[in-house]
């Protein structure tokens, strides 16, 4: 630290002189504004070495906002959200570094199932990449999970273990999201709110489409109902949530997303299922009835789907009332498409897949004839394999899909075993908002998929790891109440 002000005065002249040169002289020869960022990016350096928890904070606030880094530099050969992946592997640059001088992370966070089974799916995506058909694609696919589960599940966790962070969290990532709300309805509304084509793209470029956007509005509406209708909270606080739910309600509408709008009323299907207590056993036991006799009455449940015409449409009813056409919607047509696709790519990788991130560079020869839309590409390069089970499925094989699912099973069952262990009603209340957002997920998922992006990610693990968090708190509860507890096991929960 200088202690001396003459020579503080001078050093600060100094460093500004030489950043107003710096700029001059690469706005002069390079044309290019960067420089500015400077400043910026030495703020954030600090932030990374004094106070990494508030790298998490900021990137979740401006995960809404960011950009494919494509759309600045379109020349390169390879793409990342701006500024938050950046800062993610910075992130993780830390985490391994503390890793290493530490040599121990959080032990009861390690041996939690959830923790087990993302290990599980972690090291089969690296199994696959090693015998990817595309391995450098692969190993970036990897890499990209890893900063995403770092950053919002393993630190995470550490993260909600203080309880108030969980609202934050939740409120962070909604302010963001009112202002790309804002842009896309006023964008929208220059074509028209009742443009259904529109839809498609008024959120670019925050939003890759509208099935993104409506996926991350999805996730967040249940959170903003349970701060809007809870009874813990001050009534200012409670009024503000609601207008802002009923601004995410109408901006959710205005995204015509069919496949969100499905799996927000599977996800309101299942907080009935809360609410009435109904056993996680039971709950599976159910949907797995229901797949079976959608695999016995397959031929018939197809041929009732036929008769429906309903095309996309400007009018809600009948643009929700075309998620089932399956004779002349494109979209829906393409989807199948892509799903057709995944399986016989399936069939001719059964084990390892064709690796992690491959699948839109691979599917092309799998398109037949009879499956071809109007916006089907002859290369074979418009996009991914519209399923987060079927995708893994083509990519990583057999074990792929199943370790996707094992992670939903466990997650789920942990949630619900939770809600029964806690005691604190606003600790429950936040429970129920984080399920009901990855239940969202979950079933859009059936039909999309948009974990390769930060805009779906951070709260897909985020809201796991406020799942594991409040889990790991109510067994430490529950064991401080039972009698008789030794001062050694009082030590082990607390590490």
């Amino acid at each position: 630290m200088i202690r001396n002000p003459a020579i503080r005065l001078t050093a600060f002249y100094a460093i500004s002189l030489s950043f107003i040169l710096l700029n001059i002289w690469v706005i002069v020869k390079k044309d290019s504004f960067m420089a500015m960022l400077l400043p910026v990016v030495l703020a954030i350096l600090l932030l990374a070495i004094f106070a990494a928890d508030r790298i998490l904070w900021l990137v979740v606030l401006l995960t809404p906002l960011s950009i494919p880094l494509s759309m600045l530099m379109p020349w390169l050969t390879f793409d990342m959200f701006i500024p938050t992946e950046p800062l993610l592997v910075g992130v993780l640059l830390l985490f391994f570094l503390k890793i290493v001088s530490e040599r121990r992370i959080h032990p009861a966070l390690m041996r939690h199932r959830v923790t087990i089974t993302i290990l599980i799916y972690l090291f089969w995506i690296l199994v696959t990449s090693l015998t990817s058909t595309m391995p450098v694609v692969s190993l970036k696919f990897l890499m990209v999970k890893i900063w995403f589960i770092v950053g919002f599940y393993i630190l995470g966790v550490q993260l909600f273990e203080n309880k108030s962070n969980i609202p934050k969290f939740v409120w962070l990532y909604t302010i963001s999201l009112l202002v790309v709300i804002a842009y896309t309805i006023s964008r929208h509304m220059g074509y028209g709110l009742t443009d259904q084509q529109a839809a498609h793209f008024v959120m670019n470029p925050f939003y890759k489409d509208h099935t993104s956007y409506g996926a991350a509005l999805a996730m967040f509406i249940p959170f903003l109902a349970v701060f809007s209708f809870n009874r813990f909270s001050q009534p200012f606080a409670k009024w503000t949530a609601r207008g802002v739910l009923a601004v995410l309600i109408i901006a959710f509408i205005l995204s015509y997303t069919r496949a969100a709008w499905l799996s927000l009323s599977v996800a309101i299907f299942v907080w009935v299922m809360i609410r009435l207590q109904i056993r996680f056993r039971t709950l599976v036991i159910t949907t797995l009835s229901i797949l079976a006799l959608v695999l016995v009455f397959q031929r018939q449940i197809l041929a009732y789907l036929e008769r429906n015409d309903e095309e996309s449409s400007s009018d809600l009813i009948e643009h929700f009332s075309s998620i089932s056409n399956i004779t002349s919607d494109a979209s829906n047509l393409e989807r199948i498409n892509r799903w057709h696709c995944a399986i016989r790519m399936f069939r001719d990788r059964p084990v390892f897949g064709f690796g992690p991130g491959t699948y839109m560079f691979k599917y092309a020869p799998y398109q037949l004839t009879r499956d071809r839309t109007i916006i089907s590409t002859n290369a074979g390069d418009a996009g991914n394999a519209h399923s987060e089970y079927l995708g893994p499925l083509a990519e990583s094989g057999l074990f792929g899909m199943i370790s996707m699912l094992l992670l939903v099973i466990t997650v789920m069952y942990t949630a619900f075993k939770t809600y029964k262990r806690l005691k604190d009603p606003q600790h429950k209340a936040w429970l129920v908002g984080a399920i009901i957002g990855l239940i969202t997920y979950y079933g859009h998922g059936l039909m999309n998929n948009f974990l390769d992006t930060d805009k779906a990610s951070v709260p897909f693990w985020g809201f796991t790891a406020m799942i594991v968090a409040l889990d790991l708190f109510s067994r430490e509860n529950l064991k401080k109440s039972e009698p008789f507890k030794s001062d050694h096991n009082e030590e082990a929960i607390r590490n």
